[in-house]
This record gives structure tokens, sequence and C-alpha cells, in this order.
């Protein structure tokens, strides 16, 4: 390969993880616009776009390196989503003071005025992941892969696995019922109650639709998960936000300071995308459910910390998911699982990175940076201006947006299984526990895929 090919490698690289990361923007503002859309959206393009760049053929690139380029524009798609997707979840997430501290840390900051100091701390989160991420790249790959293969030793009990993780997770549940109740039990043992019965609504759910028959309309793959998911996560956050107006004070633009909190900030990151590692590797679980182990591995910690935590999870996911897919050959997220048909995936084995692999790493570090400084931009933008956006119309069209995009896929046996998973979606909402207990659409499922 001549220097000039090699230069050229690299810039193409750059500049599809700079168009992935303006992706990420997008599918990261606008909630309910998922990464796994987008992923699906390109994997059915794909020959088409390497087509029409088959001009790069003359520079010595091969029309294999354009699957590749793709493959970046997804990846980082999906570590830009990871940052920028806390924007609207902060600003959007506060209908008033009674129910947004119940909801997330970042809405308590939002309603003091300081929404973008909760935006830069879970930029800061998530950053600090991905440099972690980087540090234990080697260890992660010898614990999980040869020669400690803990992931054969985990595959083997991982029906047990997964039911102490929803164990956790439901016993977890710290949403109280508004009853009245002297000694204040009672609220606590419905909060777990609800959140098992929504476990197991959901559960039963993605059992009925797994051999449910949904088909494109115009050819595209039909995924049956994604009108489930939309409905069950997407949907109701957007319903919601169209059912309140927020009502925010002027936010402050300072930038946050951890002076004495150091030790305390890297504890989070550490804790959080261990728990983010964690996900990528057990199949069903999500960033919410790593969400919840590392908030009990981290112990107490005020609302700041526990934003840093949750930044980082997710994060770390995304980041490992694509170290997953070369060590143990298993895609554990959409955007994984776009990337595995469209390159050439090769066990990591030995002590040498996989090129491909090595390619990946230099586009996630890249749109990791990129996203770091664009958060912090397109946060400071929301909280001069928020008060300003017609948000209600954004929300409304990305509704619009995302049915079109269910039917275009799955037709409308799609659109019904959207439909139920709304209504189901909407219960966590309604009764104020977690909507990760949703995730029971799969962990049921595979549970007893495990155990049967």
């Amino acid at each position: 390969m001549s220097l000039l090919t090699s230069f050229i490698i690299l810039l193409l690289i750059l500049l599809f993880s700079t168009l992935g990361v303006l992706m990420g923007v997008l599918t990261g503002l606008l909630p309910g616009l998922h990464v796994n859309n987008i992923a699906l959206i390109l994997l059915s393009l794909s020959t088409s776009i390497a087509a029409s760049l088959g001009f790069l053929s003359t520079y010595g690139i091969p029309q294999q390196f354009i699957f590749l380029l793709i493959a970046v524009f997804i990846l980082s798609t999906s570590i830009s989503h990871s940052f920028h997707d806390t924007i609207p979840t902060t600003f959007l997430g506060a209908p008033d003071e009674d129910t947004a501290l119940s909801v997330l840390p970042a809405h308590s900051l939002l309603l003091e005025g300081n929404g973008f100091e909760a935006i830069a701390l879970s930029a800061m989160g998530s950053y600090g992941a991905i440099l972690f991420c980087f540090i234990i790249l080697y260890p992660i790959r010898f614990i999980i892969g040869a020669p400690l293969c803990l992931y054969e030793t985990l595959h083997s009990i991982m029906g047990f696995v997964l039911i102490a993780i929803t164990i956790l997770m439901i016993a977890t549940e710290k949403g109280r019922v508004n009853i009245k109740d002297d000694n204040g039990v009672l609220p606590s043992i419905l909060g777990i109650l609800f959140a098992t019965l929504l476990f197991f609504i959901s559960g039963v759910f993605g059992l009925i639709i797994l051999d449910f028959p949904v088909e494109s309309p115009i050819g595209f793959s039909s995924p049956v998960l994604l009108p489930a998911l939309t409905g069950l996560f997407g949907l109701p956050t957007l319903l919601t936000s169209l059912a309140t107006k927020p009502s925010l004070p002027t936010q402050t633009l300072s930038t946050p300071s951890l002076d004495g909190e150091e030790r305390n900030s890297l504890l989070s990151v550490i804790t959080g995308s261990l728990a983010g590692i964690l996900v990528a590797i057990i199949p069903g679980i999500t960033s919410a459910t790593g969400t919840i182990i590392a908030m009990n591995l981290r112990g107490e910690s005020d609302k700041r910390q526990t934003i840093i935590t949750l930044s980082a999870v997710n994060t770390a996911c995304a980041f490992f998911v694509i170290v997953a897919l070369f060590v143990i050959l298993k895609g554990r997220s959409g955007a994984a699982l776009a990337i595995q048909q469209l390159i050439s995936v090769e066990e990591w084995s030995s002590v040498s990175i996989p090129l491909n692999l090595l390619y990946l790493l230099i586009a996630l570090l890249f749109s990791g940076t990129l996203s770091y400084f664009s958060t912090l931009l397109f946060g400071r933008v929301f909280a001069k201006s928020f008060n300003k956006l017609p948000y209600q119309t954004l929300v409304g069209l990305t509704i619009v947006m995302i049915t079109l995009l269910v039917f275009l896929f799955t037709g409308f046996n799609g659109l019904l299984i959207m439909l139920v998973a709304t209504f189901i979606g909407l219960l966590p909402i309604l009764w104020g526990v977690r909507r990760s207990h949703c995730m029971g659409v799969l962990l049921l499922p595979i549970t007893l895929y495990f155990l049967t």
C-alpha cells in the first residue's frame, strides 16, 4: 500500500467519522430517532452507496473498504448519539418541579438553572469512558477471550445471570405509588409489584411478537424489534413531551467545577464503564440495566456523580459492542449487527489487533473527541435558546417520521406492534416506575432460551 493510499484511507475514515458524528447529533437531539434506524437504512442502501463511490478505486481504494467506511459512519453515529442524547433528555424531561426530581438528576439541575452543567457533566462521563475503555482494551480482551474465556463461562450460566440481573433490576425499583401510608412501606412494595408486572407484560409481549409476521412494503429488511422498541421507549417519550410544556428558569452557562471531586468522578467513570462493558457482553440487557448495576456498585452519590456514571455506561457500551464483535464474534446492538454484515470480522485471537478493528478504533477515538466538544457547543445553544425553539413542532414531526419509518420497514403489522408497544410503554410513566423494566420484551425470551 502506497503512502498516498494510506493517507487517503486515513482521510476517508476521518471524513466518514465526522459525517457520522453529525448524524449522531441529529439522532441524539430528536428523541425517538434511534441509531438502529440509521444502521438499518444504511445497511439496505450499502450496495448503492458503494457503487456511487466506485470512483475511489482510481486512488487504489478497494470496494470492500467503502463498506468499511459505511461501518465507520454507523459506529460514529452510535458514539455521537451516546453523547448528544443527554440534551433532549435534560431539556424535555422536566414538565414541572414536583415530578422532575423523580425522573433524572439532570432535571433537578435544569430546574435550578444548571441544565448546561448537567450536559457538561454527561459529556465528561462519556468521554472519560472512552479514554478508560482504551486503557483497559487489552485486559478486557484477554479476560472475555482467550486465555481466560470469561464469555464462555458466562454463556454456560447465562440463564441464571439474566435471572439475577432481572431480580436486581426489579428489587432496586425506587418508584413509590402515591397512596396514604403512615409507615411508607406500602408505596414502595406497590412500586416493586408494578415493576414486576410491567416486566412480565413486556416479556409476554416479546414472546408473542417473535413469530409475528412483518414485511416491508418496499422490500427493506423487516426487524420485528424496530416497531416494538420504538413503541416501548421512543413514542411514550415523544407523546409525553407533546402533552407537557416545560417552564424553565434562565439557564447559567458556567462550566462545572469538580474541585475536590476528582476521585469521586473517576470512580463514577470506572464503575459506569465496567457496567457498560457488561452490557456489551451479556445479551438482552441494555444500558438502562447497566446503569442500575453501576449505581449499585457505585453506592450512594450525589446527582452530579450519578449523571457522570449514567453517561459512562452508555458510551462504554457503544465502545465495547464493537470490541466484543471481534472477540466473541457476537453483535450486541443494532449498530454492531449492521457492521457485522458490512465488513469482514476477523476474530481477535492474538496480541495484534485485526486491521478492520484498528480502523474502527481510530474512528471511535476521533468521533468521541469530536462529540465531546460538539455536545458542549449544542448544550450551550439549547441552554441559551430552548424557550425560543418550536420544540413541540419538532417533536410532532419526529413522531410522524418514526411512524413512516416503521411502516416502510415493517408494514401495517409493524404499526400494530408499535401501537400495542406504545400502550405498554406508557405504563411506567403512569405508574411512576423505571422504563427499563420494559426490557422484559428481550430479557424474558432470552432467559427462557438459555434455560431450555
